[in-house]
């Protein structure tokens, strides 16, 4: 069951960035999924740590930004073909308004940070009132 979580519900998870006029930039694959009490965000990030992953939200905009370096004896080798991404990336969605931001669970294990966002209770908006 789809529940509104956004103004514009079919805007929910967009990257912020699609559709954009910029260069491409080293990216990484992430797949959503929903179930009843939450949307799962599970993000491809091969031969990093969790040390180098970084999350955050600001203004209902989740932003997963990570950094693969080289290292110097890679730099110092003849390469005949280079496709790995090397250098700062990230990824941004928005992530609606009725995420329960203060329950947010991150893991990251065997190169895949598995985030899970709660859906938040919808909220009452009737109201018995009694008459005198």
């Amino acid at each position: 069951m789809l529940m509104k979580i956004a103004k514009d519900p079919m805007r929910l998870f967009d990257d912020i960035w699609s559709g954009a006029q910029m260069p491409a930039a080293p990216s990484f694959k992430v797949d959503i999924s929903e179930d009843e009490q939450a949307f799962h965000l599970d993000a491809e990030l091969p031969g990093l740590t969790k040390e180098n992953i970084s999350l955050n939200i600001e203004d209902d905009v989740l932003t997963i930004k990570a950094e693969r370096s080289q290292n110097e004896e890679q730099k110092k080798k003849d390469y005949h073909r280079v496709e790995r991404s090397y250098g700062s990336f990230s990824r941004s969605f928005n992530i609606g308004e009725l995420i329960d931001q203060e329950h947010i669970g991150a893991a990251f294990d065997n190169g895949v940070l598995h985030i899970t966002l709660p859906k938040m209770q919808p909220v009452k908006k009737t109201k018995e009132i009694s008459i005198s």
